[in-house]
């Protein structure tokens, strides 16, 4: 399994978000997540993501015991072995598409040459070979995400998180969107787990599962 999550519980204030969630990914999945609006979906990915601790249970992802990490550790695991992509594409405005994909790979202490080589082979695998020069206000919405699929992706993670990666597009870009997932499940290997209400989207994920009130049913 690439993802043991068990008993996950959150609580905000008075509201109990997680009661008690279990959820495994096994390698190279492809697995959607649904449910209403505060069903605790995004919640749940941003804990899996190891973006917001949980109050109780036990978390394994890529074989590490990722709640049992320091700050720092817990830092550097998420820049290696998970990648992010969001309905908001969080582009920075005054770097271009190649640059903003360098900046993880950076992070992780990759020289600014194999940041530059990694960052624009996965631009043109996405279709943007002629576009690492221009910034975000120069990008289509699709495109904006492409560079943030790239981005999240520039580090070879174990893991990719989609959180409504195609909310904010028009029916044939969201499409576009949804074909290149499990091309990239194919050609890289990464285990994928999505936060959508897309149905189209979902039905093309080897599991489905709906999360009601904090709890999957």
């Amino acid at each position: 399994m690439i993802i043991e999550a068990s008993g996950i519980r959150k609580r905000f204030g008075d509201l109990e978000v997680l009661k008690g969630v279990d959820f495994q990914v096994e390698e190279r999945e492809v697995v959607s997540i649904m449910g209403a609006s505060g069903a605790g979906k995004s919640t749940l990915l941003q804990i899996l993501g190891t973006l917001l601790t949980p109050d109780g249970g036990t978390l394994r992802v890529a074989g590490t015991d990722v709640l049992r990490l320091g700050a720092r550790d817990l830092s550097a695991f998420r820049n290696r072995q998970i990648g992010f992509v969001f309905q908001a594409h969080h582009l920075l405005p005054e770097f271009n598409a190649l640059e903003n994909v360098m900046i993880p790979a950076l992070i992780a202490g990759r020289s600014r040459r194999e940041a530059s080589e990694a960052a624009a082979a996965l631009l043109s695998e996405l279709g943007l070979g002629e576009r690492l020069e221009h910034k975000p206000s120069e990008l289509s919405g699709g495109e904006q995400q492409r560079v943030a699929v790239a981005r999240a992706l520039v580090n070879a993670p174990a893991v990719l998180f989609a959180d409504e990666p195609s909310g904010n597009l028009d029916s044939r870009t969201k499409e576009e969107l949804h074909r290149m997932f499990f091309d990239l499940r194919d050609r890289h290997g990464v285990t994928i787990v999505i936060v959508t209400h897309d149905r189209d989207l979902a039905a093309l994920s080897d599991r489905v599962l709906e999360m009601r009130d904090g709890q999957f049913i």
